[in-house]
């Protein structure tokens, strides 16, 4: 297994066990791996493309349930219960998912090819580029739109903010929408022109579509931001755009109104 890969297991194991320690899960949850399991053998160990599909098709399935919390079995812990970070800042609450994680598993294991091989001085200068290109923009046009000011800040729920945050969002949310999506597509249509391009458009929309409870300005800001990570995962592969993803995610936080005005 390649050492970035290893890498990468490592970090969600170790997020995980954080949020295991606070939460819990119960019987429901084995039926749920199984069926994970079940979709990574057809999707690893068969040719054929009836069964690749179905097993593609079980693991969006599960992947849609598990983000939106809701199947059953897991009990994640409240890190962070209500808390105004700023006296303009609506509420925040934070949970340590224990659902959600399981999504980045499965793409780690069950599919390799989303590690692209490379060169570490051209993942750097990627991600010198794509990180405050991407956080200027987003932010910008985050405070334009009203939704948060210039609020510098570090309250003391920052460190637990930090781990969950690269740890159980921002590693799965990469792992899932830069390298299966973004990455499954590139070499799905890689017979079209320009299908390098047309798969971070099309992850970038799915991202932004994902944060659609969250309104339509965030559904756009999301959007935009994948266009960023997009390029970050397609020059720099999945570290760059983690730090383009989680730079963006730590400036918001500590610069700006977190989550957003109280209205």
């Amino acid at each position: 297994m390649p050492a970035l890969r290893w890498a990468t297991l490592i970090m969600l194991a170790l997020g995980y066990c954080i949020a295991l320690v606070y939460g819990q899960l119960s019987i429901p949850v084995t039926v749920i791996v199984g069926l994970l399991i079940m979709a990574g053998i057809c999707v690893s160990h068969f040719s054929h493309w009836l069964v690749r599909g179905f097993g593609h098709g079980l693991f969006i399935a599960l992947a849609v349930s598990l983000a939106c919390h809701w199947l059953p079995g897991f009990f994640s812990a409240r890190a962070i219960a209500a808390v105004r970070l700023s006296p303009q800042a609506a509420p925040f609450s934070m949970y340590l998912n224990l659902d959600k994680p399981l999504i980045g598993f499965w793409v780690v294991l069950a599919c390799p090819w989303v590690f692209t091989a490379v060169n570490p001085r051209r993942m750097l200068i990627t991600t010198g580029l794509t990180l405050p290109v991407t956080t200027a923009v987003c932010l910008v046009s985050a405070v334009s739109m009203g939704l948060i000011g210039w609020t510098p800040q570090w309250p003391e729920q920052s460190g637990i903010w930090v781990v969950n945050n690269l740890l159980l969002v921002t590693l799965t949310e990469e792992l899932v929408f830069r390298g299966y999506i973004q990455g499954g597509l590139s070499r799905l249509l890689k017979r079209l022109p320009y299908h390098r391009t047309l798969a971070i458009l099309i992850a970038s929309l799915a991202f932004g579509l994902a944060h659609v409870g969250a309104g339509w300005q965030w559904m756009v800001l999301a959007g935009m931001a994948g266009v960023g990570y997009g390029i970050a995962y397609r020059f720099g592969g999945l570290p760059a755009a983690v730090i383009t993803h989680f730079g963006l995610n730590l400036a918001h936080f500590s610069l700006f109104t977190y989550p957003m005005f109280n209205r």
